[in-house]
């Protein structure tokens, strides 16, 4: 059975506008039982040890922002279990933007603090990947106007990979609504 993995960004959660949308979408369309969550741990190690426990057969994985390193990440490493890889406004080099937040943070959804340490980052390191293997299984939404991440870094990483690159727009992907049910038929067709 197809499903699909959604993965959060950086101080995000399963309560965030694009994860909540994406499911109550799903529940419209009758396949909202497809639809996984997490919340990620801050520890990028732990994150990737808790999305791998849950791949199947079939699994889209959907990521935004650090969802979309990760997803990077599981789509490569897992090729007979992730399908797809939908990257939204995704961190290319996390390890690099994400360095100038070390210290203490908070999660904008549950306000959890937590100290967000050089340790993370080099996990982080620890999971890039530096050449894709697999560019038909991604497809890049990016919106030009990102102003948390450089959207040509995108374009550059998953050249060959199917693109949406559009103009304005935000980090929190401001046409997340016309790309739903795209996002939808793309995981539930593998």
């Amino acid at each position: 059975m197809a499903r699909l993995l959604y993965l959060h960004g950086f101080l995000s959660a399963p309560a965030s506008r694009k994860a909540q949308d994406l499911h109550a979408r799903m529940r419209e369309r009758g396949c909202g039982d497809a639809f996984i969550c997490p919340q990620l741990p801050i520890s990028p190690k732990a994150a990737i040890e808790l999305a791998e426990s849950l791949l199947q057969p079939d699994t889209t994985v959907v990521g935004s922002s650090l969802g979309g390193f990760y997803a990077t990440w599981l789509c490569e490493r897992y090729p007979a279990l992730v399908s797809k890889a939908i990257l939204v406004n995704p961190a290319v080099v996390a390890y690099l933007s994400l360095a100038q937040y070390i210290g203490v943070q908070k999660n904008l959804y549950t306000g959890v603090a937590f100290d967000f340490t050089q340790t993370h980052i080099d996990e982080m390191q620890a999971l890039d990947v530096p050449t894709l293997k697999r560019q038909d299984a991604y497809w890049l939404l990016a919106e030009e106007g990102d102003e948390v991440l450089d959207y040509r870094q995108a374009v550059s990483k998953y050249q060959g990979a199917q693109q949406t690159i559009l103009p304005g727009g935000n980090h929190n992907f401001s046409r997340w609504h016309d790309y739903l049910d795209q996002v939808i038929d793309v995981a539930m067709s593998v």
